[in-house]
This record gives structure tokens, C-alpha cells and sequence, in this order.
């Protein structure tokens, strides 16, 4: 106690020296001149993101149609959008759909691809840049809308399922079918995802697989041993990334539907049914309190899945077992 006493009122006096306040004061100015480089990136962020952002959280307090003032009605968009708006409940349901099948599809075709560059030895710049092309079209509205004219009635996925009799009158006019199309087109576009799981591998040691070959693994047993837990950050990293970009889809889905979420609302995508009723119907306030629990659904779902990757991620050598 003695000791702490004594060294406590000196560590005060020190730093509470000329010496020391000089060298702060060098200190500070030696960082204004970072704070000069980030003033237009804070200024964006406050006037292009953190300002429209508190705007639209009150706008989904109140009844707003774009022409009127907005008027407060507190909570009852959300009571009406949960409890009176069956539309709502199938775009929530169509979104989860397309998560569920779209995310994981793509991931195994983006890893799968991903494996086979890698054992390549001729040829691996030509098919990792022909993988990737699609992903460099992004989800523009021309390709949406020649993936519409493929899948569409007499379209040319129609005529080659023709050849071997079937016969589905178009996936795009299709109820059943039409959210498919959407997700076909996503996974075709798998090109990033499988350049990150291509980095990835690269990067697992050999001698982990020499090792496990040396104890008599075979290739099915090293994949699932070794390359799995190994990839399980890249693999962690992928599905959160697309995950949250599944969750605001929208071109494709206007695109292929035509604007309206059709045929019977089977493509009525969570996103397109915020446009519509924001500026289709002019009810911009709905609009705001669709987009704000959307924010808090993504957010939980990637607290969930950062939450459980503690049971399945494993960082460094602790993967490999």
C-alpha cells in the first residue's frame, strides 16, 4: 500500500511534466492532418448515410405519401404490416425461400469450382477467369432481362426441357417455378465467391494432406478432416456476404417478374414489395418501417450466424484434427 501510495502522486507529476505535455502536444499534431483526409468520407457518411437513415426511421412513425406532410401515427405501421398485411407475410416468405435454397447452392458450386482450379495444371487463369465473368455482369437489369427471355414461355430453357418431354409452359409464368429462375440465376453467378474459396485453399499447408494421406486418408476422408475445417473461416466469410446480399435481392426479381412480384406474387421478393409500396402505392412511411425491420432481420440473423460459428470455425492449426 506504501509503495502504490508513493508511486501514484509521481506517475501524476510525470505526466503532468513540460516533457511530457510537449510530446502530446506533438502527438496531436501529427494526427490533424489524418482528420483533414477523412473530413469528406465523415461528411459523406453523415450526409449520404447516417442522416437519410434517422430521416427514414421517423418517416416509419407516420403516414407519408410523398406529396402531403408526414403525419405521426406512432406504431401503427408495424402493427399493420405484422398483423393485417398478408402480402407482406408471403414476401417474407418467397425472401426466406430464396436465402435458403440460393445461398447454400451457390456456395457448393462456388467451393466445388473452386477445387476443381485448384487441381488443375494447365488452363487454371483461362477457367477461373470464365467462372468469374458471370459475377462481373453483377445483377444488372439487361441480364435479368435475358435471363427472362430464356426461361420464359418458348424461351430457349423451355424448348430444350421440350426435347425430353417436358413441358413447363416457361418457369417465369410458372407459380411454382418462377423463384427458381431467380435462384438459378444466382448461383450462376458464382465467380466471387469461388476466387475467395480459391485464395483459401491456397493457403492450407501441404503437409497437412501428406500427413493425413500418410495415415492411410483417402481423398473423400482429407476433404472433410483437413480441407473443411481449414476453409471453415473462408467458408464462414462467404456466408455471411451472401447471405445479407440475398436478403435485399431486387433486380432480378423486378426484372423477371415484370415489376409486379408475378405470377400470384411467387416472385414477390421482400425488397419488391418495399418498392411498391413505397413508390408504387406512395405509402412511403410503410416503406420506411419495411426497410427498418428489414435492417433488424439481417442483423439478427448475422448475430445468429456469428453466434453458432463458434462450434464450427476454427482459426489456425486447431482446424486440423
Amino acid at each position: 500500500m506504501t509503495a502504490l501510495s508513493t508511486t501514484a502522486p509521481a506517475r501524476r507529476a510525470a505526466e503532468g511534466s513540460p516533457r511530457v505535455r510537449r510530446r502530446r502536444r506533438v502527438s496531436r499534431e501529427k494526427q490533424w492532418p489524418a482528420y483533414v483526409f477523412l473530413t469528406p468520407w465523415m461528411i459523406g457518411a453523415v450526409v449520404l448515410t447516417l442522416a437519410p437513415m434517422a430521416v427514414s426511421l421517423y418517416l416509419s412513425f407516420t403516414d407519408y405519401n410523398l406529396f402531403d406532410p408526414p403525419r405521426w401515427i406512432g406504431l401503427r405501421n408495424y402493427s399493420d404490416m405484422l398483423t393485417a398485411d398478408p402480402r407482406f407475410w408471403r414476401s417474407v416468405g418467397t425472401t426466406l425461400l430464396y436465402v435458403v435454397v440460393a445461398v447454400p447452392l451457390k456456395l457448393a458450386f462456388a467451393l466445388g469450382a473452386a477445387l476443381l482450379l485448384k487441381s488443375l495444371r494447365r488452363g487454371r487463369g483461362f477457367y477461373r477467369s470464365a467462372f468469374y465473368a458471370p459475377s462481373l455482369l453483377g445483377a444488372s437489369m439487361s441480364v435479368a432481362l435475358v435471363w427472362r427471355a430464356l426461361f420464359n414461355d418458348h424461351g430457349s430453357v423451355d424448348n430444350a426441357l421440350g426435347w425430353f418431354g417436358i413441358h413447363s409452359g416457361g418457369w417465369v409464368g410458372n407459380p411454382s417455378l418462377a423463384v427458381f429462375a431467380i435462384v438459378l440465376l444466382t448461383v450462376w453467378q458464382f465467380g466471387a465467391p469461388m476466387v475467395i474459396f480459391l485464395a483459401g485453399l491456397q493457403q492450407i499447408p501441404t503437409d497437412l494432406y501428406e500427413a493425413a494421406e500418410l495415415d492411410g486418408a483417402g481423398r473423400w476422408r482429407r476433404f472433410v478432416s483437413v480441407t473443411v475445417p481449414m476453409l471453415s473461416p473462408v467458408v464462414f466469410f462467404n456466408l455471411v456476404l451472401e447471405t445479407i446480399q440475398s436478403f435485399q435481392v431486387f433486380t432480378p426479381a423486378f426484372a423477371i417478374s415484370g415489376g409486379n412480384g408475378g405470377p400470384a406474387d411467387s416472385t414477390m421478393f421482400y425488397t419488391l414489395y418495399l418498392y411498391e409500396r413505397g413508390f408504387t402505392a406512395s405509402h412511403m412511411g410503410y416503406a420506411s418501417a419495411m426497410a427498418w425491420l428489414l435492417l433488424l432481420a439481417i442483423g439478427a440473423v448475422t448475430l445468429i450466424l456469428f453466434k453458432t460459428s463458434r462450434s464450427w470455425v476454427f482459426y489456425g492449426d486447431e482446424g486440423a484434427r
